[in-house]
């Protein structure tokens, strides 16, 4: 059985393509599995080479080499026929050009256009209101299967793996994101703010929880910049010690340790503090109470859908018009967090705006503060998405279904 899959940034590559192909080798340890990582502004450009790491028996395709694919050319590996095409993320347009080419059943997960209503034989869904958007968007009822959150099993996974030495046990675990703007900006502002709460708290534990996605040398280039002036944040260091590294002040007085398995250590943390994104799901799928900014400091270097993310590329005009596009857009929802528009309820805290240092320190050590809210947050968290447990199987069993079909 050959199946093709188009995925994009991190989340959909660690979150979504992780479980579903543990589940498809599962059931037959012969599959093919081609993965095609595909141009994409959420895209952080290592995708590829974790998804090898991860799966070394199956084909996976950087982006430059499935543009190739996509024109027409012959690379290694390359299958001339799938049974299946998979749209996993990405724009859906790339999965269309994959299953022209080489044929198969074609299924997409969550995301449909009316364009592709006739095309795509399996629509996976994730919920019941992404079941009435799929419909919106022109997919037959008879073809959209319900099977949960990739993203669940792919956290619950995650967390299963032995917490590193420094994982701050009833302590704050930062998680600053993985995307260009986030690493340049975030990890020295979260650096920041961890310094004014080890002032305040000289022995609560903190530790970053950095993206396996980004490399270190971009976290060393992000802390001894400082990110942009407007994010108001100090510079830092980091700092190798055998197997460990850490962030520290330029005198290496105070320094937080810098882990890679953010989310087995988040199970151990009272909360995180972090950033919209699929992270916020994972860490509502372990129950884990978090404070998620949006930070509206430097807009117009914010990654966003659709054609406005690239507004700031117009000369002289584009800055200020992305700018007002994305003050009008954070507006414009009252949360920015998915599990908060899940529950139409604030079950995680959520800051936006312009934001300090000082400011979301203040925030999270009320948080860290409040046993009342923590266990109601940790509560309704883990609740959240209970029934999406197990969506990779089911997903798995459904697509070797068609494929076979």
């Amino acid at each position: 059985m050959r199946i093709a899959i188009t995925a994009n940034g991190p989340g959909e590559v660690a979150g979504w393509f992780r479980p579903l192909a543990r589940a498809l080798y599962a059931r037959d340890p012969q599959c093919e599995l081609h993965l095609f990582c595909v141009p994409d502004d959420y895209a952080t450009g290592y995708e590829a080479d974790l998804a090898r790491r991860l799966f070394p028996q199956a084909h996976v395709y950087d982006p430059k080499t499935y543009l190739r694919v996509a024109l027409g050319a012959n690379v290694p590996g390359l299958p001339d026929r799938v049974d299946a095409v998979l749209y996993l993320g990405g724009d859906l347009m790339h999965a269309m050009r994959l299953h022209k080419r080489f044929g198969g059943k074609a299924a997409s997960y969550k995301f449909s256009r009316r364009t592709y209503r006739n095309v795509i034989e399996r629509a996976f869904a994730v919920d019941e209101k992404n079941v009435a958007q799929l419909r919106e968007w022109g997919t037959p009822p008879e073809r959209i299967v319900t099977v949960g959150n990739l993203a669940i099993d792919g956290a619950r996974l995650e967390a299963q793996q032995p917490p590193e030495a420094g994982a701050p046990e009833d302590g704050i675990l930062i998680m600053p994101g993985s995307r260009r703007f986030e690493v340049e900006n975030l990890i020295p502002f979260f650096f920041t703010m961890a310094l004014r709460i080890r002032r305040e708290r000289p022995n609560l534990p903190i530790a970053f929880g950095i993206s396996p996605f980004t490399p270190v040398a971009d976290v060393r280039r992000a802390i001894e910049g400082g990110g942009d002036p407007r994010v108001w944040s100090q510079r830092g260091r980091l700092v190798d010690e055998g197997e460990h590294r850490f962030l520290t002040t330029p005198d290496a007085s105070v320094r937080f340790p810098v882990l890679r398995n953010a989310l087995a250590a988040a199970t151990r943390a009272r909360m995180v503090v972090t950033l919209p994104g699929t992270k916020t799901i994972e860490l509502a799928a372990l129950g884990v109470p978090m404070l998620s900014i949006t930070p509206m400091n430097a807009p117009e270097k914010i990654t966003f859908n659709g054609p406005f993310t690239y507004l700031d590329r117009i000369p002289f005009i584009g800055v200020p018009l992305k700018r007002g596009v994305a003050v009008a857009i954070a507006k414009r929802f009252p949360y920015h967090t998915q599990p908060n528009i899940d529950s139409d309820a604030p079950v995680l805290r959520e800051e936006h705006g312009t934001l300090t240092p000082g400011r979301v320190t203040r925030v999270a050590l009320a948080c860290y503060d409040d046993p009342a809210w923590l266990g109601s947050s940790r509560e309704r968290l883990s609740a959240l998405y209970a029934g999406h447990v197990g969506a990779a199987d089911r997903m798995a069993e459904s697509l070797v279904q068609l494929a076979g079909s």
